[in-house]
């Protein structure tokens, strides 16, 4: 079974916090998978984690459901992929993005059930929740070369 922790984001200024800190712990060839519901804050999480990663002000980190991949310089470079569009693993490698999944930067991953069998099996994956109207909670469950660095992924 892989660890998890379960953390309580009751306001935006923690889940930001918590989105800079992931930034700021994350080592080139990470790569953090986020799953929830539509509108549970995944691209909003990616956009602290940037900030973290120190991402210029000017590239503002959008969702890239359309165009299925943003990259932004920053300490490391950041491959934000949506994947919510494709069906299959096999989109997924006909796009090329395995080359991404083993970057030289942080790959940050929503809706990455549709990676089926193409799943890295060294991951961060962060499940949001809403639990109300502002607050949400957060299951980091890690896997791989990861389950030794889960607390330093922790917030101070």
């Amino acid at each position: 079974m892989n660890p998890s922790v379960h953390l309580n984001l009751d306001n935006p200024a923690k889940t930001a916090h918590f989105g800079r800190h992931l930034g700021k712990q994350a080592l080139a060839g990470d790569i953090f998978t986020l799953t929830g519901d539509l509108g549970s804050g995944k691209t909003t999480l990616t956009q602290a984690i940037g900030q973290g990663l120190a991402v210029p002000a000017g590239c503002f980190i959008t969702s890239p459901t359309f165009s299925l991949l943003h990259e932004y310089p920053g300490r490391l470079p950041l491959y934000h992929m949506d994947l919510y569009r494709l069906a299959t693993a096999d989109e997924v490698l006909e796009l090329g993005f395995e080359d991404y999944l083993y970057g030289e930067g942080l790959t940050v991953i929503e809706w990455p059930d549709r990676l089926q069998g193409l799943m890295p099996a060294d991951r961060l994956d962060i499940h949001l929740t809403w639990t109300g109207e502002v607050s949400r909670l957060a299951v980091l469950t890690a896997y791989g070369n990861m389950v030794p660095r889960l607390p330093a992924f922790l917030p101070e």
